[in-house]
């Protein structure tokens, strides 16, 4: 093998790291003022000092929260009754504060440590908290070490500066030490803080960081450096490792992906990138690092991990043999139901009284998909929690009617008949787009149209209407057609939006590219998905949209639950957002005493130091997710350690001219997968 490139977020070499270290120290300390006190090879519990990066490592272990990559963390106790002591808690032995102190701290003459729910509830939240608890976490990427706290922590200036100095003067670090807040509750106690303490913020962390990781996962392919224009073409196969020059609007299968740019958690190509269980990691520079591109047409090994990652060249033979034993296995999606075709209020959607949510599912999805499916479960929740738009679905019926009265199966076959169509990705491309835009003029039924008209008409009046697909084959447990497909607008009052072009232009999107080849590398039948409509209003100019999920997807252990919010102001896309445009991201901790929120990223829309929703929006998102989260908690979860179980959520804000904006649940599907694992 030649050819290896590994970037890691542990430790660079001790010697550099200690020197690094001592240049940081003022005053007469020098390097002799320190000294390891842990014996080489040894695995202590704790150590009430520490004199050297060789202590601190044997010490350390990988935050909980990987919120920020290239970190390793040792938890701190201060224990206020027994003098202040010290403690710098081995965090590999010990993954909780509880543990420690129970371990530890508890009896021998010491007060008794209570069990945990008492615990967190009094050493986080009580100003008489016998404990001052937090961690030192170093992070590789600016090279600093950062005392900080839990998010919801609700420590005053007075605690956080008494944790700070105990362990600035029991640490080698000195002046590389700071306070890093991590949630904007613990940001308004650090505004309090006395000047000494120098106070870093996630953004400036993130300066540091080269990194990425977002889908975890190991890959053989061909590494290919890719333009947009490069995919715009198709000019990619589902056995190449793409390296991107920036994060990409789509990209059809591919065995793994390196974007020079970060992206968000999720971005369109992540949440693809995690329903086809494929790596996927942003790595700065790397459009022109001088050790991939030595890699560039060759065979290579890709592994992404929560903190490094490793790139080696293999053989074709050892990557047709990865293929063979890892390849996906066949999805099977619900047979179409054909024999209904009555148009369905959302209400009716899904009898969950007599059959239970997850066989209502099964049997509305064959006839009316499942986005619209999933949709028919909002009415079904505390309406005050999960606000959503009217609704009503169109069955897929409609659509095979289409299909077969303009002889597109036939079409269908020949393609599917065609060698270079199978074996050429741009041919395939091309021919799916002319064969789309066959559909796009062939006609349509008049009675039908009539019908879905006649009821937007009477039931909602001068409303331009959103159609939008919903297939047997997406929001499926395990696969959820995450952006293959299409919604268009109509309105039958306004000749600029006609309801037969939006219909045709949902039901050829069954033949996007993208979604022909996420279906071949499933080994989906392709014949076998038919399209659905969910018909609701349009909103032409809400005032903000996101994404949510309502499970922590950077807390690997479950111990800081969460929902993750990625929102925007506008129409501008938060998962494929314009280049150079950035959106709030934030964790908000919803079930935790004081709802602390933990901001990861703030959109650049908005003026400095304002936030896209306000708190009261938050918290009101919050209690539509936790009930989201809730409903379906039966039938896809719950979170296990080999499982993590969300519902991903899309919402919307919007209200007339002078209007307060509103909260709107749009979707809600089973989370595709667990990036950060």
């Amino acid at each position: 093998m030649s050819g290896m490139e590994k970037k890691s977020f542990v430790f660079p070499l001790i010697s550099f790291l200690w020197f690094a270290c001592c240049l940081s120290c003022n005053g007469d300390t020098t390097e002799a003022n320190w000294e390891c006190s842990i014996p080489v090879g040894t695995t202590p519990d704790y150590a009430t000092q520490i004199g050297c990066a060789e202590d601190f490592l044997a010490l350390a272990s990988r935050p909980l929260d990987a919120a920020i990559p290239g970190a390793r963390s040792t938890k701190t106790v201060v224990d206020r009754v027994d003098g202040d002591a010290l403690y710098f808690q081995n965090s590999a032995l010990y993954q909780t504060h509880w543990e420690f102190a129970s371990a530890h701290l508890s009896g021998n003459g010491k007060p008794i440590v209570p069990q945990l729910a008492s615990f967190n509830t009094t050493e986080y939240y009580s100003p008489s908290r016998r404990f001052l608890l937090g961690a030192l976490t170093y992070y590789e990427g600016p090279n600093i070490y950062c005392y900080e706290i839990a998010p919801y922590d609700t420590s005053t200036a007075d605690m956080i500066t008494a944790a700070y100095q105990y362990i600035a003067e029991n640490a080698f670090i000195q002046d590389n030490l700071f306070f890093h807040p991590t949630s904007e509750t613990v940001e308004l106690e650090a505004a309090k803080l006395p000047d000494h303490i120098r106070v870093i913020s996630t953004e400036e962390l993130f300066e540091g960081i080269d990194y990425q990781p977002l889908n975890l996962g190991v890959s053989m392919g061909q590494l290919r450096f890719l333009t947009a224009e490069d995919l715009e073409v198709g000019n990619v196969s589902f056995r190449d490792i793409a390296v991107l020059d920036a994060v990409p609007n789509d990209i059809s299968v591919v065995m793994g992906i390196i974007t020079t740019d970060f992206q968000t958690p999720l971005s369109h190509i992540n949440v693809l990138s995690q329903n086809r269980g494929t790596p996927n990691m942003g790595l700065k520079g790397a459009f022109t690092d001088a050790t991939l591109r030595a890699l560039a047409g060759k065979w290579v090994r890709l592994d992404v991990g929560p903190f490094e990652y490793s790139i080696t060249e293999v053989s074709k033979a050892e990557a047709d043999a990865w293929w063979e034993a890892n390849k996906p296995t066949e999805i099977i999606v619900p047979t179409m139901d054909l024999t209904t075709t009555a148009f369905k209020n959302i209400e009716d959607m899904l009898d969950i009284e007599t059959l239970g949510l997850g066989p209502a599912l099964a049997a509305a999805i064959p006839a009316y998909g499942g986005k619209a499916s999933h949709f028919g479960a909002f009415p079904h929740m505390d309406s005050q929690k999960v606000p959503f738009p009217k609704a009503f679905a169109i069955p897929i019926y409609y659509y095979r009617q289409f299909m077969e009265e303009n002889g597109f199966d036939a079409v269908i076959d020949g393609l599917m008949a065609d060698e270079a169509f199978q074996n050429d990705p741009m041919v395939r491309k091309a021919a799916l787009k002319d064969f789309k835009d066959q559909m796009k003029l062939a006609p349509i039924r008049e009675d039908f149209l009539f019908m879905v008209e006649g009821k937007i008409q009477a039931e909602y009046p001068s409303i331009r209407m959103r159609f939008r697909s919903s297939t047997n084959c997406e929001d499926l447990d395990g696969f959820t057609g995450a952006g293959l497909y299409t919604s268009k607008s109509g309105d039958p009052s306004d000749p600029a939006y006609p309801v037969a072009d939006a219909i045709r232009s949902v039901w050829a999107s069954v033949w996007n590219f993208r979604a022909f080849e996420e279906r071949a590398y499933r080994s989906i039948d392709h014949k076998a998905v038919g399209m659905a409509l969910l018909v609701h209003r349009s909103f032409p100019a809400e005032e903000v949209n996101g994404v949510a999920v309502t499970g922590n997807i950077f807390d690997a252990q479950g111990l800081e639950p969460g929902f993750y919010v990625n929102v925007q102001v506008g129409e501008v896309s938060v998962v494929i957002p314009p280049p150079g445009v950035t959106s709030d991201q934030f964790i908000l901790h919803y079930a935790m005493p004081g709802q602390p929120i933990v901001f990861i990223d703030h959109s650049n829309l908005v003026q400095p130091n304002q936030n896209v929703l306000t708190r009261s929006q938050i918290l009101e998102l919050g209690a539509g997710l936790d009930e989201i989260h809730t409903f379906f908690n039966g039938l896809y979860g719950p979170s296990t350690p080999d499982h993590f179980y969300a519902m991903d959520v899309e919402f919307k804000f919007d209200g007339d001219p002078g209007e307060t904006p509103a909260l709107f649940i749009k979707q809600a599907r089973p989370y595709p997968g667990w990036g950060m694992n």
